[in-house]
């Protein structure tokens, strides 16, 4: 992969993937303060603006390492600051907060993949930007269901292990959270396979990525009869 090629691929990747690590985040800091904590709007983190989310690592050089290597896109934004002892009621405030993240991305991922039907079915194939505007929509399809998908692995620190240790108690809620110090080895380790081939990564996520297809078909077929 050449240069050109490599710069067009993060062109036409970049809005889709900043719209979905930004939402993500803001969606977390928005549903903490509906249960009481201001703590991320406090720190600037209510905002759908990319600076105020960007991690060096995960919204930078790991996106570039990923185009620069031929694969997509992917990375993620620094986490909100939240703090748990403010929210009103505890268990449902961890549940929801946890959650707003994910459910963010599949409701942008939904949109994109109506608007790639839209676009698909109802705009001419000769307008300018058509085949531009369908790979970046496609792009924020496979992004969004992407990052949700994975967000909902029940592995500490993601957001499916904070749903899933509300409903645990006493010595297995703490052997849960000791599980926390595997983690990044088990991560390390996922994605160093799926670079050498063995996508484990892309095995898991599969039923998400098998949804997102799913969606544009539903919304493909009944846009192609009006």
């Amino acid at each position: 992969m050449n240069i050109q090629e490599i710069v067009f691929n993060i062109a036409q990747a970049l809005p889709g993937f900043l719209l979905a690590v930004v939402v993500h985040e803001a969606a977390h800091a928005w549903m903490a303060r509906r249960f009481g904590d201001r703590t991320a709007e406090m720190a600037g983190r209510l905002s759908l603006n990319p600076a105020v989310h960007y991690d060096l690592w995960g919204t930078v050089l790991f996106p570039l390492l990923a185009a620069v290597s031929g694969y997509a896109i992917i990375g993620w934004a620094k986490p909100v600051p939240v703090d748990t002892r403010n929210f009103r009621e505890m268990k449902r405030g961890i549940f929801w907060v946890s959650f707003a993240g994910p459910l963010s991305n599949f409701i942008i991922g939904t949109l994109s993949a109506f608007l790639v039907a839209f676009i698909a079915t109802q705009v001419p194939t000769d307008f300018a930007y058509y085949t531009i505007l369908i790979a970046m929509l496609k792009y924020s399809v496979f992004i969004n269901f992407i990052l949700g998908g994975f967000n909902l692995i029940p592995l500490p620190p993601l957001d499916g292990s904070k749903m899933v240790s509300v409903f645990l108690k006493g010595e297995a809620l703490r052997k849960y959270e000791a599980f926390a110090a595997y983690t990044p080895m088990i991560f390390l380790g996922a994605f160093a396979l799926s670079f050498a081939g063995i996508h484990t990564i892309g095995y898991l996520l599969a039923p998400v990525q098998y949804l997102a297809q799913w969606l544009i078909y539903v919304f493909y077929s009944l846009m192609s009869g009006l």
